[in-house]
């Protein structure tokens, strides 16, 4: 009898240590996930200014599908996989070419062979007038182009692997009219989600705002 209990306690220690070998392995799995899905696949990214209004607002979180322009392999920039091309009317994250620890969420205004153009706040993409919904002016004043190229620039034809873009809020944005082109190496990938807002100047959540569709 006295020696199963000796036997018994002599297996506790082994169990206990089994048990936290593995926890720890779960919890390392579940890291290695983690940093998988946020590098090749989604990642989450916060509103810090207005230059998208009225599509995203300042404290809409929003989620960044990582491998539609391609899986790229940390630290090079090289593409292994090349899914889809940017297109027009994509909104993209990017690290901003004049401060490439930063990165900047703009809309795709022109592609590579594009010729783009700004006369008077309108935008013209290969001679056509650009219509779309999503872009608005506040500032009723025309800036001239000897000014500053906000609302007069170009004609600029977009390089190749480059990418012409613009925020929705056309009279608060500073993008592509001011520091150039996007080079393709530095897309992060295509929002695609808003999955949390939060209104700082209300402190509220922005409910109906959860769950949308970016377009």
């Amino acid at each position: 009898m006295k020696s199963t209990v000796r036997a018994q306690s002599e297996n506790l220690p082994e169990k206990k240590k089994s048990a936290l070998r593995e926890n720890a392995e779960a919890i390392l799995l579940a890291i290695l996930l983690a940093l998988f899905i946020r590098t090749f696949v989604v990642q989450a990214f916060k509103i810090p200014s207005g230059s998208m209004k009225d599509t995203l607002l300042v404290g809409d979180h929003i989620l960044v599908n990582k491998f539609i322009y391609g899986i790229r392999v940390p630290f090079t920039g090289a593409t292994i996989v090349n899914i889809a091309e940017p297109r027009r009317g994509d909104i993209v994250v990017f690290r901003y070419p004049e401060e490439p620890d930063k990165d900047f969420i703009k809309r795709v205004v022109g592609v590579p062979g594009d010729v783009i153009e700004g006369r008077n706040k309108q935008v013209w993409v290969n001679g056509q007038a650009e219509q779309v919904g999503y872009a608005y002016h506040k500032d009723s004043r025309t800036l001239p182009a000897y000014a500053q190229p906000r609302d007069n620039f170009g004609p600029l034809t977009v390089p190749a692997d480059s990418l012409f873009v613009m925020g929705d809020n056309r009279d608060e944005s500073y993008d592509s009219r001011f520091w150039g082109f996007v080079s393709y190496q530095a897309l992060k990938g295509k929002a695609f989600m808003i999955y949390w807002s939060w209104d700082s100047v209300d402190f509220g959540v922005r409910w109906s705002r959860i769950g949308d569709w970016l377009h």
